[in-house]
């Protein structure tokens, strides 16, 4: 689990990512990223609407699922801003495999 640092506060967190931020897209994720500068610790929120799945214990699986993805790749770069978007429900059957993949696979999108 991610610690305190990693995590975004307070209402309307979000909001500048959305504003500001740059979009990559994969199969069934995209990635919402802005940078903060400076050695700042990286935030990471994961967004699963309820148009996914009216199940929230199948969101709250897939949100799970993608924040233990995000810490186990060890490639998210400092002082960025990260939003996970899902698009279907597929993700939480999808191999633990398959789904570390698609996220360094986004990640490395940030990079280049």
């Amino acid at each position: 689990m991610f610690g305190r640092s990693h995590r975004f506060h307070g209402h309307n967190a979000l909001a500048p990512v959305y504003k500001r931020g740059s979009t990559v897209r994969g199969a069934q994720i995209s990635l919402k990223f802005v940078g903060r500068g400076g050695d700042r610790p990286y935030r990471v929120a994961v967004v699963v609407s309820r148009k996914v799945n009216k199940s929230a214990v199948v969101r709250n699986r897939i949100r799970r699922r993608i924040y233990e993805a995000v810490r186990i790749s060890g490639s998210v770069p400092a002082g960025y801003d990260l939003i996970f978007t899902v698009f279907h429900d597929q993700v939480a059957d999808w191999p633990a495999a398959k789904l570390s993949a698609q996220i360094s696979e986004l990640l490395d999108k940030i990079a280049a």
